[in-house]
């Protein structure tokens, strides 16, 4: 008995041994773990490598859509129609043509009746057609810009709170065409007007950089391409560049600000051969009336005219600043 329990226990340690050192080679156990701790230890470079290309190919969808928004704001130059409606008017380029050859002709023959100078007639013409028309078309398309840049934050505050609520891109735009202030409104409803032609919301959000040049509008279409084109978290892109807008319009502030006195002392200076030329007028009339009654003080009262001119715009560009 005690040799066959030797014999048994022996062969059970034998089969032990075996199977904890032969058995997982034998079974594939052991190439299992190996390649298990293999992959283990290649996962982390995997996913490194991963995250890298996702960097690298965004970088490049970036890249490619900001070269071409960059290609598409070159080129072009802006048409009298583009200039109307950049303005906010409604009439036609031939209506514009038509209102300034009569303001053109009726300034002319004015001159004509007060002073019977064809001179100073055929250059109330050149004014009345061509200079004053476009000055005013100028100045209401600056007026309608800056009003354009003073809302457009609130717009975009607007759009941002939609996004974060979980509503679409288009449902916000919505709300921004139907409650925002002109001229936010009315870009804004064309914009949803080209949604419903069919465009998409990149393709119709670009056309207001056309509609309205100024540095907000182009920033927003740019950071919808790219948002459409590279993915991304809208809201807090939109918040980077409502922030952004608002830098920009405190710094706009501070500027103007800074360069009141400097505007304050330009529009003494401009003002000065006016208030001068009218108090030499109520003292002694017979010796200012010279320069209008007299052909060479016609002369030199339109030379100092035009000199004065040159001088009011030089002052202007020195105290205008580009932000």
């Amino acid at each position: 008995m005690n040799t066959m329990m030797v014999v048994l226990l022996s062969m059970l340690a034998a089969g032990a041994v075996f199977y904890a050192l032969v058995y997982p080679y034998l079974s594939g156990e052991a190439t299992a773990e190996k390649r298990k701790a293999a992959l283990l230890q290649s996962s982390p470079q995997r996913n490194a490598g991963a995250r890298t290309n996702d960097i690298a190919q965004r970088r490049k969808q970036v890249a490619e859509s900001l070269k071409e928004i960059e290609q598409k704001g070159k080129t072009k130059k802006v048409s009298l129609e583009q200039r109307l409606l950049q303005a906010g008017l409604t009439m036609t380029k031939s209506q514009f043509l038509i209102w300034s050859a009569v303001g053109g002709f009726g300034l002319s023959l004015f001159l004509l009746f007060v002073t019977g100078e064809f001179l100073l007639a055929g250059l109330g013409l050149f004014v009345g057609g061509l200079g004053l028309p476009r000055w005013i078309l100028s100045h209401l398309k600056r007026r309608r810009l800056k009003k354009f840049s003073l809302e457009f934050p609130n717009a975009l505050d607007v759009i941002i709170r939609g996004v974060k609520a979980g509503l679409p891109l288009g449902d916000c735009l919505r709300i921004v065409a139907a409650e925002a202030v002109e001229p936010v409104k009315s870009e804004f409803v064309q914009i949803v007007e080209a949604q419903t032609m069919g465009l998409t919301i990149s393709e119709a959000i670009e056309r207001i950089a056309d509609r309205v040049p100024v540095a907000e509008a182009r920033f927003f279409s740019i950071v919808i391409s790219i948002q459409q084109k590279a993915g991304g978290n809208l809201s807090e892109a939109l918040g980077n560049l409502s922030r952004v807008l608002r830098d920009r319009k405190k710094m706009a502030a501070k500027i103007q600000a800074m360069s009141s006195e400097a505007k304050a002392s330009a529009s003494i200076i401009a003002a000065l051969p006016f208030v001068v030329a009218m108090m030499v007028y109520f003292t002694s009339p017979r010796y200012i009336e010279l320069l209008w009654l007299t052909s060479t003080g016609r002369v030199v009262l339109f030379c100092s005219a035009v000199w004065m001119i040159i001088g009011v715009s030089v002052m202007k560009k020195m105290i205008s600043f580009d932000f």
